[in-house]
């Protein structure tokens, strides 16, 4: 498959699509090894040990919920789980990306390179090693902007009513919105554009952007298939580059 930046861009859903058939290009595939082995290995002893505790923290947190809304408990319980599964999902999702940025950013850069026929200008191990720092300052950009909002949202969970009912719809939105900067920004990164720069561009196509990062964000909640999702997201997000962005922003063809 060979993309284009003249090529109308589609629906956040084809891009999603799309990751999973991009991971499996060849020459591609060595580049999906490692992001993908750190994920199996976090997300897995994660979520093991999440499903070993939720028979504690459900039962806990349903007890916040105020005597005049017992009677919507058999819908807030479900609400409940997809709310942990979302906090929790997000979390380690965010804690796998930081080990494994240089070799996103390298999956990003090796399949920009394929889908476009551009030549990148630093390829292989001392290429990772150089830019460490800069993609390590990159993701604590993408910490700071997130970590306060989070902290808001979260207090609200805590609030008898609203925090069972409000909050987690908020959360999934706001998760699908960090969903799309996170993966969105490896190929922008690539290219040194700056993180509040990148923010705004991806504000200009709201729509696609949410879809990429909704689906994404469900996917983290979804066993098995969430070991697999880091590489796909980074392939599908690159794939949105390639067809919305890269005209404007690419700073080698």
């Amino acid at each position: 498959m060979v993309s284009s930046s003249a090529t109308a861009p589609r629906s956040g859903v084809y891009y999603f699509s799309q990751g999973w058939k991009l991971i499996r290009l060849p020459g591609i595939r060595r580049f999906v090894i490692l992001p993908l082995l750190v994920n199996i290995v976090l997300m897995g002893s994660a979520f093991w040990w999440l499903f070993t505790q939720l028979d504690n923290w459900i039962p806990s947190l349903m007890s916040r919920v105020p005597d005049w809304l017992q009677w919507l408990s058999y819908l807030l319980w479900p609400v409940a789980i997809i709310s942990v599964l979302l906090v929790f999902g997000y979390f380690f999702s965010t804690l796998a990306n930081w080990i494994a940025a240089p070799f996103s950013g390298l999956l990003a850069e090796q399949l920009e390179a394929r889908l476009t026929g551009a030549t990148p200008p630093d390829v292989g191990i001392f290429g990772i090693m150089k830019d460490i720092p800069r993609i390590l300052k990159r993701e604590w950009q993408k910490l700071a902007w997130y970590l306060p909002r989070a902290v808001v949202l979260l207090i609200l969970y805590f609030i008898p009513g609203i925090g069972q009912t409000v909050a987690p719809v908020l959360w999934f939105l706001f998760s699908a919105w960090m969903m799309a900067i996170q993966y969105c920004d490896y190929p922008f990164d690539n290219h040194k554009v700056p993180f509040a720069t990148m923010r705004e561009s991806l504000r200009t196509r709201k729509s696609i952007n949410m879809q990429f990062g909704a689906l994404t964000s469900l996917f983290t909640m979804i066993p098995v298939l969430n070991l697999v999702i880091l590489p796909v997201a980074i392939c599908g997000a690159t794939a949105m580059w390639v067809d919305c962005y890269r005209d404007k922003h690419a700073t080698w063809k």
